[in-house]
């Protein structure tokens, strides 16, 4: 990518671009209940985003790794009934748009598995301006580890400091931190404006129709300025 801008965007896509985290919310609580371990879905709600081993132990701290692993299959298994029903967040594919029209690396942070990664870039509908893909097969461990946001810019070629990240979730914003990148928090996961902000948010908006109404007033429009 020895052309490519010196800039990027990185975005997490469930509950960012795409309105899918209630969907994982309902997948799980009914994985939960055919190993017979039912959990409130408040309680998996609040850890959506984060990574999937690790939101197992904290769910199901006394739970046999073959609960686990027996939960996690029938997690997938609901979560595809989902799919195809999934749509897109208000201003999705548009925001997407406009910051490569501004010059910048549209990257796709997400830790996805790759077959649902799949169904996602196809409800996007936008390979004319991503530039870069992770996916959870690039990674041992996802969110809030920074591991991906690492590996996102990495194959950007784009330092921390020229970067800005886009998620729903206090994991996304945490990880961005980690790593050195101001994070946008969007509402359309589900989590609170106050929340966001506490977790370290550069600037929080209702969802992604909001950020490109301000895109060029916020963190994205003061990428690469002197």
């Amino acid at each position: 990518m020895a052309d490519a801008p010196s800039t990027a965007v990185l975005f997490d896509i469930d509950g960012t671009l795409v309105d899918s985290n209630y969907a994982h919310v309902d997948a799980w609580w009914r994985a939960f209940r055919v190993i017979d371990a039912p959990v409130d879905a408040w309680r998996i709600h609040r850890l959506i985003g984060m990574d999937g081993a690790r939101l197992l132990e904290e769910l199901l701290p006394d739970a046999s790794d073959e609960d686990r692993d027996t939960a996690k299959q029938y997690q997938s298994a609901y979560f595809a009934e989902h799919m195809p029903r999934l749509r897109l967040l208000p201003g999705a594919r548009e925001l997407l748009q406009a910051v490569s029209s501004r010059g910048h690396q549209v990257v796709l942070a997400t830790s996805a598995p790759p077959n649902e990664l799949g169904r996602l870039r196809e409800l996007l509908d936008a390979e004319q301006w991503i530039d870069v893909v992770t996916s959870g097969a690039d990674v041992e461990q996802a969110k809030p580890a920074p591991d991906i946001v690492q590996v996102a810019l990495e194959r950007s070629g784009v330092d921390p400091s020229d970067a800005v990240m886009i998620g729903d979730a206090m994991w996304d914003v945490e990880t961005a931190g980690k790593v050195g990148v101001p994070c946008i928090a969007v509402m359309t996961g589900g989590v609170g404006g106050d929340e966001l902000r506490g977790a370290g948010a550069a600037a929080v908006y209702d969802d992604a129709a909001a950020v490109l109404a301000a895109i060029d007033d916020g963190p994205i429009g003061a990428l690469g300025r002197a």
